[in-house]
């Protein structure tokens, strides 16, 4: 590049150019510092300062920058740092640079070069998506755009708006059409910009019997607008989607554009589907669009370019209405908006732009042939393969019946039950969705909740792809992504209603409902002075959960568990994760039941040990006073005298036994200290109370963890497991007990496993039989 920047004869542009380079080098390449250069660099403060005196050089103000846009990098995810925009991003960058030295120009040069800019990227535009002989408006908010056509289309239908003002549309009310699938807030920006009240906005809903549940319903738009004509209305503008903002689905717009001219309304159509015009195969639903009478474009997104304005082409005769609506203006700085987008596009050429169009399709299409060969998961726009946005969901299927929102099969289910498990999907998909967005983090997924539906997970590529960089490789490995976590969705949403039978069959646990959470469920210990009718957070049984908690993650199985508020209350509770195995349910209620009860009786043992210990200790200072003052009566007065009670002790000593106290923590009483005087042995008091059962012992496996189902079989088969293991067991103790043994024991009747065998009182065979000298020894006694 520095090459070609010799060649440029202006040396205000080759500079420009240059310093562009090494700034944008210098912000990029402090994304790749070292942990050793973190320490070097500049303290930004949050709060302002004053200005130095003296001016800085361009260096320093790029580091300050560069500072203030990553701050504590080491502190930041990954995903919050900016990304490489490449050499067509620099372009647009470029631009923006561009227009500041293009505007110093005379007037004539200016006007001149603005023409110039403004008419060949509307003809690439218009050419580039087939929208022959319109006119484009170049904005930075994609909704002003549509505020502008609105605005146009007041002035064209109202004649004396511009003399009268807001008294004829008092006469005859305006109505926009905007349908029920349309963008958030995108009605009430257009009321707030053109001064309109809310009654004039009319929301089209959408079908709701035939067709898709995210197109327009023209047969009841067509009854609305009739019913606005008789009131004396005027039907004015119909805001259609080529490709609706959640799930990417396109309106009828041919059969739109018939009822619009019908009545004479202004056609605008938007949506990310309106990107396939470029391509050379385009579905005639969205090839409509280009005989409606405006459509806004964002090809920032499309075409990865940061900073490049949105683009509505528009179709109108009369120049001076377009410039009192504000689509039109003589000034050079609003029509050198469309420069970082000139030089964008002649960097990237007509082939570069279709495709990376092409492209974002086409990850698409492929996610779609992969998600079909994928149980449990459901596409929502199906229907329509040319669609570059793909909508999933997990949902639980059984064989011979449509999907549904539901684990165990049921022939009828009450509303309150189906809601339940529509929830409880709702959370394992909004779970899903994280997952995979930390798996494929250039995947750019997004988890969003609709009404009909519920949680879903989009992937739209043509709004992410330019800018993460996404290949067809990270598609492959989403699709891997979505298959190995579809045991531990379909494991936990069936363990979901065994663990709520469970816990409402157990005394002490209460089983929470919470909505949110993906996990097995959520459960709360109920204490001994719980009130079961306050939603306050609970101290005592903060500590018990905590405790809880701690011994549950102790016990290192592959369950998580997390401890946090009820979902309707401030009480704790602890939170079951997701369940990748079958895991013994019974067993696991159990441990928590068992716990925690242990973990209150501690507690209130701890908590109860300094109220006993005190009261204990005022006890035997009472018991020492009384002692003291009976030996003070049994001894007498003269004895406490220190001389003549020395000389009358040394006549008459006095037998008097040494008493004390000794306090047992385990009883909680006061016991005397005489048997351990008389007998040199400190009593064992109270026998302690023993401690309260644990878990029922089961047997595992070696590598076996916690709440692991170990058999299926019935107790049969266990039982016979056992027996051949002992058997097994006394063929290798005969086997070491050497072969005499075994030819003995052959001989002798079959005896059960773990009878004593008996002893060998028979003599020894005739001395014939035993070759040689036989010499008896006796046995010794240690091992009769």
């Amino acid at each position: 590049m520095d090459a070609s920047l010799e060649k440029i004869a202006d040396p205000t542009l080759a500079e420009m150019g240059k310093n562009l380079k090494e700034a944008m080098k210098m912000l990029e390449d402090s994304q790749r510092r070292t942990d050793d250069e973190n320490g070097k660099k500049l303290v930004s403060e949050d709060i302002p300062g004053p200005l130095p005196g003296s001016g800085q050089d361009m260096v320093s103000i790029l580091q300050l920058v560069q500072t203030l846009m990553h701050g504590e990098e080491e502190e930041e995810p990954q995903s919050a740092r900016i990304q490489d925009i490449g050499e067509q991003g620099h372009m647009a960058l470029l631009g923006h640079s561009l227009g500041a030295y293009i505007s110093t120009l005379d007037k004539e040069k200016l006007r001149k070069l603005t023409t110039r800019i403004l008419s060949d990227t509307t003809l690439w535009l218009c050419r580039i998506f087939r929208y022959e002989n319109g006119c484009a408006y170049f904005h930075e908010e994609e909704r002003e755009g549509l505020a502008k056509i609105c605005r146009l289309a007041i002035h064209s239908r109202y004649e004396d708006f511009v003399v009268d003002g807001f008294n004829v549309l008092y006469n005859k009310k305006p109505v926009i059409y905007l349908s029920a699938a349309a963008r958030p807030g995108l009605g009430q920006y257009l009321c707030n910009q053109l001064g309109l009240p809310f009654p004039c906005l009319c929301r089209v809903p959408c079908n709701t019997m035939f067709g898709s549940q995210h197109q327009m319903d023209v047969a009841f738009l067509e009854k609305l607008i009739k019913d606005d004509v008789e009131r004396g209305r005027l039907p004015l503008v119909l805001v259609a989607n080529a490709g609706t903002a959640a799930v990417g689905h396109t309106d009828k717009i041919g059969r739109l554009k018939e009822l619009c001219e019908q009545y004479g309304i202004w056609l605008h159509v938007e949506g990310v589907n309106l990107a396939t015009l470029a391509l050379g195969y385009v579905s005639s639903s969205v090839l409509a669009a280009t005989k409606c009478d405006s459509m806004t474009l964002t090809p920032g997104p499309w075409l990865g370019l940061p900073a490049v304005p949105a683009v509505t082409l528009y179709k109108h005769d009369d120049p001076a209405l377009t410039l009192v609506a504000g689509l039109t203006s003589n000034k050079p700085a609003d029509k050198l908006r469309a420069l970082p987008l000139w030089l964008s596009l002649q960097y990237l050429g007509l082939d570069g732009t279709v495709e990376r169009i092409k492209h974002a399709c086409q990850l698409s299409q492929r996610l779609q042939e992969g998600l079909k060969k994928v149980n449990h998961i459901r596409i929502l726009v199906e229907d329509e393969l040319s669609s570059p946005v793909v909508v999933f969901r997990f949902v639980q299927e059984f064989s011979g019946a449509d999907p549904v929102f539901k684990a165990v099969p049921v022939p009828s289910m009450a509303p309150a039950a189906a809601g339940r498990e529509r929830h409880s999907c709702d959370a394992l998909n909004r779970w899903l969705g994280e997952q995979l967005k930390q798996l494929v983090p250039a995947s750019g997924l997004t988890v969003m909740d609709l009404e009909a539906e519920g949680v879903c997970v989009r992937f739209s590529p043509l709004m992410t792809a330019a800018v993460l960089g996404t290949r067809g490789e990270d598609v492959d490995q989403l699709v891997t992504c979505i298959q190995s976590k579809l045991p531990v969705l379909t494991c936990t949403l069936q363990l979901r209603e065994e663990f709520k039978q469970e816990v409402e069959a157990t005394a002490g646990l209460l089983y929470v409902d919470d909505p949110n959470w993906p996990g097995i469920g959520v459960v709360r210990y109920e204490h001994a002075n719980d009130d079961k009718s306050s939603l306050k957070s609970d101290p005592e049984g903060e500590k018990i959960h905590a405790g809880l908690l701690k011994k549950l993650n102790e016990l290192e199985s592959d369950l998580t568990f997390k401890m946090g508020p009820e979902y309707k209350s401030m009480k704790s509770c602890i939170y079951i994760g997701m369940a990748s195995e079958d895991i013994d349910v019974s067993e696991l209620v159990e441990t928590i039941a068992v716990t925690a009860r242990e973990t209150e009786e501690n507690s209130r043992l701890l908590e109860n040990m300094t109220e006993v210990v005190r009261k204990g200790i005022q006890e035997a200072q009472i018991q020492l006073q009384k002692a003291n003052e009976e030996r003070l009566l049994e001894e007498g007065v003269l004895r406490q005298i220190p001389v003549v009670g020395s000389v009358l002790n040394w006549f008459s000593p006095v037998q008097a036994s040494q008493k004390g106290r000794t306090f047992n923590l385990t009883a909680g009483s006061l016991e005397s200290t005489e048997h351990t005087y008389v007998y040199k042995v400190q009593g064992t008091g109270v026998t302690p109370p023993p401690t309260p059962s644990s878990v029922r012992t089961k047997q595992r496996l070696p590598g076996q963890k916690p709440f692991k189902r170990s058999l299926r079989g019935s107790d049969a088969v266990s039982e016979t497991s056992s027996i051949s293991h002992v058997e097994d067991l006394e063929k290798v103790e005969q086997l070491a007990s050497g072969p005499e043994q075994s030819t003995l024991e052959a001989h002798g009747p079959e005896q059960p496993p773990g009878t004593p065998r008996p002893q060998k009182t028979e003599a020894l065979p005739a001395r014939a039989q035993c070759p040689g000298d036989c010499t008896q020894v006796e046995e010794p006694e240690s091992l009769r």
